[in-house]
């Protein structure tokens, strides 16, 4: 299986990214060499990609069968493609609190520790639908390590198209996030003219 091991906070300045987005509260010092510079309209739009692609932890193949789903899909391509990265499983295990990062989402997902509608789901690109209900299975429920990550993430806000029970790791979608809930520092319209040339 492919791995992007590119070490975060030497990824998140290249794309200017801020780490808090990945659930990394550390912050790099130093300054991104090629800040300043000019930057193509194609450097632009390839930025966003990228972007978008380490935030989701998504390889370029199925980061290009997301865009042309979403291009099949009603309503803006755009909106479609971030609304559909947003409901991966993964991410919406880091969403709901119960993973300090979204690697650590995917692997929590990826152990089979997560239930969709009382069944174990182990692939962290499922998507989510609304009224599914999330949860930690029982087994993994009493291990130290979901007490660590309720330390960190309880300050953490909740989205609020999904409803939290934090103290028994369990969560409901109540629809699917619009382009507005979703904060992250992607233009996907960048992403749109890119594939579309």
């Amino acid at each position: 299986m492919a791995v992007n091991r590119t070490p975060v906070l030497k990824r998140c300045r290249s794309l200017d990214l801020e780490p808090a987005y990945l659930g990394y509260s550390k912050t790099s010092k130093r300054k991104n060499p090629r800040a300043g510079k000019k930057v193509s309209e194609y450097g632009l739009q390839l930025r966003e990609k990228q972007k978008a692609k380490f935030i989701y932890g998504v390889l370029e193949k199925p980061f290009r069968n997301y865009y042309e789903k979403a291009d099949r899909m009603k309503g803006m391509t755009g909106e479609n493609l971030m609304v559909m990265l947003e409901s991966r499983l993964d991410s919406v295990v880091f969403r709901m609190g119960f993973a300090r990062t979204r690697r650590e989402a995917r692997q929590i997902v990826g152990h089979q520790h997560v239930q969709v509608n009382g069944k174990p789901v182990q692939i962290p690109s499922y998507l989510v639908k609304a009224g599914d209900v999330i949860e930690i299975r029982e087994k993994a429920k009493s291990m130290q390590r979901y007490k660590d990550i309720l330390e960190v993430t309880g300050g953490r806000l909740t989205p609020e198209w999904m409803d939290v029970d934090v103290e028994g790791l369990k969560g409901t979608i109540k629809n699917l996030p619009t382009r507005e809930m979703i904060d992250v520092p992607v233009n996907e319209m960048l992403i749109v003219e890119l594939y579309s040339k």
